[in-house]
């Protein structure tokens, strides 16, 4: 894994030793002599890690590393300070101010290559989502996600697997001042039950466990779809090193030696509380973005971004199937008078009822789209001639049978809308020539003395012939059965997958 790594040292041997080093590991290799140029370096190389010395003339590590964490846009870059300091007391100061490790000098060349590659992993994956996220500012529907430094490390479910007592015990007794809950286990196979049943924010392995390989249980916990991507600790003794790189190979994002500092370990455990919940937050962030973009912001339908898409897909599945869809097209009758009458609050209050009633007549699976002001668009794949008709009506009469509630004296009032729509056959066909053949029977509708639907070759419906009463849940056999055949081939729901 090629990366950028900055080395920060004043002495000049130091730089040069681990320049070498990292040379020979094939990374790109920058380097700094002093705090200030440090943090210019890092403005203008943007590094993927930085290897950081504590004691320099002017500004010390603590300070440099501080900078650089409470910057927004550098706060996600790892750091890892080298240094000559073996006080556990500068250890957790240096992880107070946002390091993620602090590896003594002389560096023992496995645990600081380890590092790097695990820090570097990390790092990459924030990249990911702030890039993502960065492209949903572009499009101006969020706001920066702010500094990593700024997360809250509080109250976080914290999942320890230790068979040992007293270590288990003081663990547990350490973080719970952070109002985290704890939960133990003394072994791997509960701890992998607690896991299925549980959500945690992070988890710690003990290396030592008795009858159990600690890397083995780690293996599987990166391996199990609800723990694969959490952050795990481990907990291991001084000769356990080795075993600890390969750990972090494997996809550990940090560890602790024994005995356990009650200090270190409540740093450590902030800074992956903190990482995690920066990255759920820009994760978060990104596909409320895509969502937004994909969605109305009023009714919280699909938009017609969304619509093309998903039914250029259905088209494509249809070309290879006999079975057809249904396109319909409805549009709220007399909607300007609403608006010119009693306001755009009332017309939005309406909108977003004759929504609600749309996805409540339909299947799960049915598509329903805002086109664009009071224009609406069902598309219904696996459907008969007969059951789209039958459906069209229902669509209409929700609406027309009831007022809809609005801030207007007497608190509701009469809408009707007018349906046009158009069965598609397997075949090619272009979305712009399916919307237009249910828009042309919009339009007949419409023009017709509104409140009525209108099909392809089949002209105005008789509402007497599809006067079906019951509500889409359809408790029509024929009907629940399509709709669990089309769940089983991939139909997708009203609610957005992201």
């Amino acid at each position: 894994m090629s990366a950028r790594v900055l080395v920060v040292d004043d002495i000049l041997p130091n730089v040069k030793l681990l320049e070498a080093k990292l040379t020979s590991e094939y990374y790109e290799v920058i380097t700094a002599t002093s705090g200030q140029e440090a943090l210019e370096k890092v403005e203008t190389n943007k590094p993927d890690i930085i290897l950081l010395d504590v004691m320099m003339p002017g500004m010390d590590g603590f300070e440099v590393c501080s900078r650089i964490k409470e910057d927004p846009a550098t706060s996600h870059i790892p750091v890892v300070m080298v240094t000559a300091l073996t006080d556990t007391e500068d250890k957790v100061r240096g992880l107070e101010v946002g390091a993620d490790d602090f590896l003594s000098k002389p560096i023992n060349d496995t645990a600081l290559m380890a590092r790097v590659r695990s820090l570097v992993r990390l790092k990459m994956a924030l990249d990911e989502w702030r890039l993502r996220e960065n492209a949903a500012n572009q499009f101006g529907v969020m706001s920066e996600s702010g500094n990593m430094m700024s997360e809250p490390v509080e109250a976080a479910r914290i999942l320890v697997i230790e068979d040992k007592e007293f270590d288990r015990e003081k663990i547990t007794q350490t973080l719970s001042e952070d109002l985290n809950i704890v939960l133990t286990a003394e072994n791997g196979i509960k701890g992998v039950e607690l896991v299925a049943q549980n959500d945690f924010d992070i988890i710690m392995v003990s290396m030592n466990l008795q009858n159990e390989d600690g890397l083995r249980l780690c293996s599987h916990l990166r391996s199990n779809e609800r723990s694969r991507n959490l952050p795990i600790v481990l907990i291991a003794d001084e000769m356990d090193m080795p075993r600890v790189a390969h750990g972090l190979e494997m996809g550990a994002h940090d560890y602790i030696l024994r005995p356990l500092d009650k200090n270190e370990l409540m740093a450590r455990v902030r800074t992956q509380i903190r990482r995690k919940r920066f990255q759920d937050r820009l994760k978060s962030t990104y596909e409320i973005s895509l969502s937004m973009a994909l969605t109305d912001s009023l009714t919280g339908l699909y938009n017609r971004r969304y619509l093309e898409v998903h039914v250029e897909k259905l088209l494509q599945q249809n070309a290879q199937s006999s079975k057809a869809m249904a396109v319909i097209m409805m549009d709220i009758d007399h909607f300007k008078s609403v608006n010119d009458t009693h306001g755009h609050n009332v017309g939005d209050e309406v909108l977003k009822i004759f929504a609600e009633r749309m996805k409540d007549s339909l299947r799960s699976f049915d598509l329903v789209a805002r086109l664009g002001g009071e224009e609406f668009v069902a598309i219904l794949p696996d459907v008969t001639p007969e059951r789209a008709y039958m459906v069209a009506e229902r669509l209409r009469r929700s609406i027309a049978d009831e007022p809809i509630p609005c801030a207007v004296e007497g608190g509701v009032l009469p809408i009707t809308t007018s349906v046009g729509g158009a069965v598609i056959n397997n075949g090619g066909h272009t979305i712009t020539e399916i919307l237009e053949r249910a828009d042309k029977c919009l339009y007949e509708a419409k023009h017709g003395g509104r409140n009525c639907t209108v099909f392809e070759n089949v002209g105005k419906l008789d509402p007497n012939m599809y006067a079906q009463s019951e509500r889409p849940s359809y408790d029509d056999e024929e009907y629940e059965q399509a709709e669990s055949a089309a769940s089983s081939e991939g139909g997708e729901s009203q609610q957005a997958k992201f």
